[in-house]
């Protein structure tokens, strides 16, 4: 059974990201070595609601095990009923509760980053879902509603309520994703709590991956948008190397990649896939050509020709 106390550490994880991080990606990018995967998050509401396109959302593929599903909320026993609802179906290795989520969408409800601002509400739900689950609880946040400072106190209070591990991304809820992640202020949030903390923010490379580390001294690395268009990131970190691979390689891990997201998603698939290729697509000879031709493909023969012109 998945242990946080028992993981090599450190580990390089596929952060949770709203409509990127679904099956298709999460398998691509746990071959390219991810330790774990956490999938975006799904509404806690709904799956108590059995909403179909929800439940969906949440299944997966045994190759992205270790797995860990995150759920969003501001009920404690809507959010512990969804978790063992997840648990029962899908059998995950962990569930996590979104703490951290800046949209305004999310924050209006008061779920998300809002939880921040309901530091004892959070602890209710920390409770209620631990109580629930067989699982390890982990929580994904922020620094802060406002002040990057308002994670240490909030840290502890999670900590306290029974969460098995603790992933900040590295911005205020305030800063969205403007600026630069506070990577010191993680640092001093693993000095002051015992369970493992996870850092986010900015890491977009093996270098970074090794700075954030030394700066934070913390038990592993959520990867996000630094995975997008560049899931050989994650090899890179285990062959502790920034090289890229080359024109050959990214065509093939595209088109690998679009395979999957046609089986899971059917015909709009190809339509679904256009917001990864124009990630993958940022650096190459000739960009801005290229990706426009790319997006306009309608067929994957067509995209096929086009890409045959990245050298």
């Amino acid at each position: 059974m998945f242990s946080w106390k028992n993981i090599k550490k450190p580990v390089a994880c596929l952060a949770p990201m709203a409509d990127y991080t679904d099956s298709p990606f999460s398998l691509i990018c746990k071959e390219m070595g991810a330790d774990i995967i956490y999938r975006e998050m799904v509404s806690s509401d709904a799956i108590v609601h059995k909403n179909e396109k929800t439940l969906k959302m949440a299944t997966f593929d045994k190759k992205e095990k270790p797995i860990i599903l995150q759920i969003f909320g501001k009920d404690p026993t809507i959010m512990a009923e969804a978790a063992q609802i997840l648990e029962a179906k899908y059998k995950p290795d962990g569930i996590d509760l979104n703490m951290g989520c800046p949209a305004r969408k999310i924050v209006a409800n008061f779920n998300g980053a809002s939880l921040m601002k309901e530091p004892k509400l959070a602890a209710e739900i920390v409770k209620a879902v631990k109580a629930a689950v067989k699982v390890p609880v982990s929580i994904k946040t922020r620094t802060g509603w406002e002040r990057e400072t308002e994670i240490l106190k909030f840290a502890k209070i999670i900590e306290e309520a029974g969460a098995d591990a603790l992933a900040i991304h590295g911005r205020t809820k305030k800063m969205a994703y403007s600026g630069k992640a506070d990577w010191e202020i993680i640092a001093k949030v693993k000095n002051k709590i015992s369970i493992p903390v996870l850092l986010n923010g900015d890491v977009a490379s093996y270098d970074d991956f090794k700075t954030a580390l030394k700066v934070s001294g913390v038990d592993g690395v959520l990867i996000g948008r630094g995975a997008l268009g560049n899931p050989w990131i994650f090899k890179n970190i285990k062959n502790n190397s920034d090289v890229p691979p080359d024109a050959k390689q990214i065509k093939k891990i595209i088109l690998q990649h679009l395979k999957l997201h046609l089986a899971h998603y059917g015909e709009r698939g190809f339509t679904l896939f256009r917001k990864h290729l124009a990630s993958y697509l940022k650096g190459v000879e000739d960009a801005k050509r290229v990706r426009a031709e790319a997006m306009a493909a309608g067929t994957v023969s067509e995209l096929k020709k086009i890409l045959s012109q990245v050298t």
